[in-house]
C-alpha cells in the first residue's frame, strides 16, 4: 500500500474562512471559520494526505503585521524541521498573500512543499472558490514535483513561484497571475503538472534565517505623482524609519519632489529602492542610482520590494550587497 504524505494545514483567516449573511454576498463578510471547518468542507481529503492542522491566527490578512509575519515563518519552519512532516499548507487572505509568500520563500531552510492558498469567495457563497482551492493546494503539497521550487501560491487551478505572483484583479476567482513569468504549473482532473521552476534564489539558497532575525527594521513605501509633495518622505525620515520603496512612475522614473525627498533621506542613512507603480516590467538599473545611492528594484513590485528590503537591513545597510539581492532575489 502506497505511503501518504503527512502534510500539516495551517490557518490564517482570510476570505477562505469567511462567511457572509447570505449566498449572493461577496464582499463585507467576516472571519468565521477555523482551519478544522475548512478540512470537513473536503470529502475526500483523506485520501491524498495524512493531515494535521494548527490555527496560528484567523484575521483578515490586511490585520498581519511583521510579528505575526515572523511567528508563521518560525511555526512553518519548526515543522519543516521536523522529519516526520513531509509539507505544509497555509491558508491566507487574498489582499496581502503575496507579501506572505515572498516573506516565507526568502527564510525558509527546506526543500518541502510550503503552499499557500485563498479564495476570492467566502464559504458561503454560490460558486465558493475555497474548498477546491485547497485540495488542489493539499494535493500539490502531497507531490514529488513541488519539492525544492520554494514556496508555492495555489489559486483558480493554477500554481506560481511566491517570487513572482501578484493579485491582478479585486474580486475575480482568476485574480492571481505572474505576467513576466507566468504559472508554474496546473493541477488538471487531479494531476499536478509542472511547466517550469523558478528562476530566482529562494528558501535554502538565501542569506536569510531565521535564527538571527530579530525584529524587522520598519520600511515605508511612498507613491509617487504629478505634483507629489515631499511630505511623506520628511515624515519618514522623522519616524526613523530604516528603508523607503518608491512607487514610482515607468521604469522607476522618479518625481523632482521624489528625487529630493531620496536624497533627504539617503543622507540620512535610509536605504532606498526605486520600484515602479506600473504591474508589469523590470526597473532598470540607472546611471544616476549609485551617485544618488538608491537601489534599483528588478520586477518586485513596491510591496514585495518592502519585504526584500526589511529583510536585507537585517544583514547589511551596503548599497551594491542590497542591490545584489534584488538582482538574484
Amino acid at each position: 500500500m502506497k505511503r501518504l504524505p503527512r502534510l500539516v494545514l495551517l490557518g490564517t483567516g482570510g476570505t477562505i474562512a469567511s462567511t457572509a449573511s447570505d449566498a449572493t454576498t461577496l464582499s463585507d463578510y467576516s472571519v468565521t471559520e477555523n482551519v478544522d471547518a475548512l478540512l470537513a468542507g473536503i470529502p475526500g481529503i483523506e485520501q491524498v494526505a495524512r493531515l494535521g492542522y494548527q490555527q496560528v491566527f484567523n484575521v483578515d490578512s490586511r490585520e498581519i503585521t511583521n510579528g505575526m509575519l515572523v511567528r508563521l515563518a518560525t511555526q512553518v519552519q519548526d515543522l519543516l524541521d521536523d522529519p516526520k512532516v513531509d509539507g505544509v499548507v497555509i491558508t491566507h487572505g487574498t489582499d496581502t498573500l503575496e507579501e506572505s509568500a515572498y516573506f516565507l520563500n526568502l527564510v525558509l531552510k527546506s526543500r518541502k512543499p510550503v503552499v499557500f492558498v485563498g479564495s476570492m469567495r467566502p464559504g458561503s457563497a454560490i460558486s465558493a472558490d475555497g474548498a477546491l482551492n485547497l485540495y488542489n493546494a493539499i494535493l500539490l503539497a502531497a507531490s514529488r514535483e513541488a519539492r525544492g521550487l520554494g514556496v508555492l501560491v495555489m489559486l483558480n487551478d493554477r500554481f506560481f513561484a511566491a517570487r513572482f505572483v501578484t493579485k491582478m484583479n479585486t474580486t475575480r476567482v482568476e485574480a492571481f497571475d505572474a505576467p513576466d513569468q507566468g504559472s508554474l504549473g496546473a493541477i488538471c482532473q487531479g494531476r499536478v503538472h509542472l511547466f517550469q521552476a523558478p528562476a530566482c534564489v529562494h528558501t535554502e539558497k538565501t542569506d536569510f534565517s531565521l535564527d538571527d532575525l530579530g525584529v524587522l527594521p520598519s520600511v515605508d513605501i511612498v507613491y509617487d505623482h504629478q505634483s507629489a509633495g515631499m511630505h511623506h518622505y520628511l515624515a519618514s525620515i522623522k519616524a526613523g524609519v530604516g528603508g523607503i520603496v518608491v512607487a514610482a512612475c515607468g521604469n522607476g522614473s522618479l518625481s523632482p519632489n521624489a528625487e529630493e525627498g531620496l536624497s533627504r533621506a539617503v543622507g540620512k542613512g535610509i536605504v532606498c529602492v526605486r520600484s515602479s507603480r506600473v504591474p508589469t516590467g523590470i526597473v532598470t538599473r540607472s546611471q544616476h542610482d549609485e551617485p544618488h545611492g538608491l537601489i534599483a528594484s528588478n520586477s518586485l513590485n513596491p510591496q514585495k520590494a518592502r519585504i526584500l528590503l526589511m529583510l536585507a537591513l537585517t544583514q547589511t545597510t551596503d548599497r551594491t550587497r542590497i542591490q545584489d539581492y534584488f538582482d538574484r532575489y
